[in-house]
């Protein structure tokens, strides 16, 4: 039961009703109408913002047109007051016979509580990680795995058919370093004594496959051409940096559907000069010179002659090139032919998440999907901040193994997945996060994992209590559904049951907004509920979630409890969480 869709078609029929009063509103137009939980809820239940919207339609004042439709609103059965707020908000107190019904059809639904439908199987492409294949991940990859993973995740709950997926960026000139890399831990693993010169990679980490190539190739790569070694030991090292990186990602419960290869690009055909000549084609390519940025300073600025996109005609700040000097492509062309592939293959809807050091590549891309999907493809970028890392206050910095950063795998190993995993989403993407190691592991209100896993592993004990005290009670979700819980009429328990239907429109609008950060953040607000109604029986004996002697109040607090697991369960699903039976 999800109270906001059926009070926005209530909201949506009032409208309707109005062309007998002369007023005609299009269908198209009530597609903006939106009912809410207002921010403060002693303005009522419900609001709308359907009179503000749709006033320029009607041809009336925001609170006239409000007035007509609250006196159709006001009808409703369910209904127990309408107001109308400033210039034409309206809202909406509902009658108290409606939340027992709203926390009967939790129980009933279990698992499929809060998923919508609203995606309507549209097809969403969720691009995310896509680290360069040059080493272990660390912890600012992290984040941006733990976003997009859960992004996937609330995109699914809403009803969208979504598809993860991985460009190996397995082209250009970081994979070259990587082989040359290789190639002096090869030699280190034959017994030569070699130092790694700036500019390639020293972490530990490829020892290994130096190892590998030493005991496959033994001596054969030592005297040959660089041009006969290097795309060995690059595709050597590429194979076992993926297998690691697929290792990393599992430990944080990271899965993804499609791993797609740069290199399939531009071999058996070359998608990138075919996507370059469409675009040219459609006047959008041309020969030309840049003008000289700003700030570059004059005397190293060289003009020439460039092949280049004109994205200034879809919104970029300047046209960007697709051609280098010797020939090549640029990574925005392998970038523009890859994002073709993804729309070919049926994605129209496509969502990127990058580190917030490629701010500034956003718009070209968006400018690039328009120009040669013909508008009929969006991308959406989701930039994720830096993370900075922290041991009880103190900033924390290398990692032995990589020689100049901290892998994600110790992290996870430290403090474990769950904590990872809720605490990355414990803030918007775009904002920096500081994580400490120490503290993401207190056991306390302060810390935002624990505290909402400890609101579900509380709930499952009141259950089990409730077992051990009454064992001829039917405790399943099936008998709980039944209860009189109709009697819950105390303040905290219906602020309880108010914030259970406020799961249905959260992930709605979490999916629609593409963050899922609101998830966390309405799972902490729920145990906040729970823990401060758990605390109140403690000081009041009446309030208990278990009265021995009262069989009916204790089933229908139990059916509450029960309505708490359910919701918890499945926004810490969503999120990659476990929801714990006990902690420990």
């Amino acid at each position: 039961m999800n109270i906001f869709a059926l009070f926005t078609d209530h909201v949506r029929d009032a409208v309707r009703s109005l062309g007998s009063d002369g007023i005609a509103i299009a269908e198209t137009a009530l597609d903006r109408v939106v009912v809410e939980a207002p921010r403060d809820s002693s303005h009522g239940d419900l609001a709308t913002n359907a009179a503000m919207v749709l006033s320029k339609d009607a041809g009336l004042k925001p609170r006239d047109l409000a007035e007509k439709i609250v006196a159709r609103l006001a009808v409703l059965p369910d209904v127990a007051k309408v107001d109308i707020a400033g210039p034409g908000f309206i809202n909406l107190t509902l009658q108290p016979e409606v939340w027992p019904k709203v926390l009967k059809a939790v129980v009933a639904e279990g698992e499929g509580f809060g998923h919508t439908a609203v995606g309507a199987k549209t097809k969403v492409n969720v691009e995310y990680v896509s680290a360069n294949p040059t080493g272990p991940m660390h912890v600012g990859h992290c984040r941006g795995a733990v976003f997009g993973d859960a992004l996937a995740n609330l995109l699914a709950a809403a009803g969208y058919d979504v598809t993860r997926e991985y460009y190996i960026n397995d082209a250009g000139a970081q994979v070259q370093v990587l082989g040359r890399s290789a190639y002096l831990r090869y030699r280190e693993a034959l017994g030569e004594t070699v130092t790694i010169p700036e500019g390639l990679y020293p972490g530990d980490y490829l020892k290994p496959v130096g190892q590998a190539l030493a005991a496959k190739y033994g001596q054969s790569l030592h005297n040959v051409p660089e041009e006969e070694w290097l795309p060995i030991c690059r595709d050597v090292a590429i194979e076992a940096m993926m297998e690691e990186i697929r290792g990393d990602l599992a430990a944080l419960n990271v899965r993804h559907k499609v791993f797609f290869s740069e290199r399939s690009l531009q071999a058996p055909t070359d998608k990138v000069r075919a996507v370059i000549e469409t675009l040219r084609a459609k006047g959008d390519v041309y020969e030309g010179v840049l003008e000289r940025p700003k700030g570059a300073d004059a005397e190293d600025w060289e003009e020439r002659q460039q092949t280049l996109f004109r994205s200034t005609d879809f919104g970029d700040d300047v046209d960007r090139p697709l051609m280098k000097s010797d020939g090549s492509y640029t990574y925005f062309a392998s970038d523009i032919a890859y994002h073709k592939d993804k729309a070919d293959r049926g994605f129209l809807d496509q969502i990127d998440v990058w580190g917030a050091d490629h701010g500034g590549y956003v718009k070209r891309m968006q400018a690039a999907l328009k120009a040669i999907s013909g508008g009929t493809a969006a991308l959406d970028v989701k930039l994720v901040q830096l993370v900075r890392l922290f041991r009880g206050g103190e900033p924390v910095r290398m990692s032995k193994r990589s020689g100049d950063f901290v892998t994600l795998r110790e992290v996870v190993d430290e403090v474990g997945r769950d904590v990872v995993r809720f605490m990355m989403l414990f803030r918007k993407n775009d904002a920096p996060l500081d994580f400490d190691l120490a503290k993401v592991l207190e056991q306390s209100k302060d810390n935002p994992v624990f505290y909402v896993q400890y609101a579900h592993a509380r709930c499952r004990s009141i259950l089990r209590n409730a077992h051990e005290a009454m064992p001829d009670l039917d405790l399943t979700p099936a008998a709980l559904a039944s209860a009189a819980v109709e009697s819950l009429d105390d303040a905290g328990e219906t602020a309880i049951i108010q914030r259970l239907a406020q799961y249905p429109r959260m992930i709605e609008a979490a999916a629609q907004a593409h963050e899922p950060h609101r998830v966390a953040f309405y799972l902490y607000e729920l145990a906040a509920d729970f823990h401060a109604q758990w605390n109140r029986g403690k000081d009041s004996p009446h309030l208990r979630f278990i009265i021995e002697n009262d069989r009916k109040t204790t089933t229908a607090r139990l059916a509450l409890v029960q309505g708490i697991v359910t919701v918890l369960k499945s926004g810490l699903a969503i999120l990659g969480v476990e929801a714990v039976e006990e902690m420990r």
